[in-house]
């Protein structure tokens, strides 16, 4: 990692953990030396970042000079922190990890007048019922579905039936307790979707399925909302 680009990464790792962060903190996270960090903040001060406590006491990040402005009202504040606070609460751990960071990065470069809607919210997202298990590594997946390639998985049907399929996957839906694939699926020619804790294996293809996913995703939504009028 050149020493640019470990720069970056200190002030975004001083956004997201709570202030004061001790040196030996940031040296963990960074798997660097404390020696290393101490010239490293120095460095982002000498740059224009506004850091405020010395070694031993912990550092604050102040003004922070390597974001841009961003014109947010209240309400727009309250939104993006309720969205940021679920994904947090129902998300993968890949995804738990991204909130929290865009969370520290908008954070930063709110006007100090806005940042206590984020710190002390008034709304929150919160969920009490068990999620079931699931053994996939959605990161994977989510590239796929990014990639347009498709995916072949053993699949066990509610009623314990095991089954094989390829599947053009278009969406990850998290619902209440379970989290559900979307996808194209080649053996039924259909649209179908598949719970994550029920795939039990599940290969990457070199298959690709581009340019269609945005149209199916669009004409699979467009399904749902027809059955909802008629219902």
């Amino acid at each position: 990692m050149s020493r640019s680009d470990r720069l970056i990464r200190l002030m975004q790792v001083m956004r997201r953990l709570p202030s004061p962060v001790t040196a030996r903190r940031l040296a963990v996270e960074m798997e660097i030396s404390e020696r290393s960090i101490y010239r490293d903040i120095q460095s982002l001060r000498n740059s224009g970042a506004i850091i405020d406590g010395e070694a031993g006491y912990g550092y604050t990040l102040g003004e922070d000079p390597f974001l841009p402005p961003m014109q947010f009202d209240g309400d727009e504040v309250d939104a993006l922190t309720l969205g940021l606070i679920s994904v947090m609460e129902i998300g993968d751990e890949d995804l738990q990890f991204a909130a929290e960071n865009a969370f520290a990065k908008l954070e930063a470069i709110l006007p100090e007048a806005l940042r206590p809607r984020m710190r002390f919210p008034a709304t929150a997202a919160k969920s009490f019922r068990r999620k079931l298990a699931s053994n996939i590594d959605l990161t994977p997946l989510r590239q796929s579905i990014w990639e347009e390639r498709a995916i072949f998985f053993h699949y066990v049907t509610a009623e314990g039936k095991p089954s094989k399929r390829k599947v053009w996957p278009l969406a990850i839906v998290f619902l209440d307790t379970v989290q559900v694939l979307v996808g194209w699926c080649c053996l039924r020619e259909n649209f179908r979707t598949f719970r994550l804790d029920r795939i039990k294996k599940l290969d990457f293809l070199d298959e690709s399925f581009r340019p269609k996913r945005v149209g199916l995703l669009r004409d699979y939504f467009q399904q749902e909302k027809d059955k909802g009028c008629e219902n």
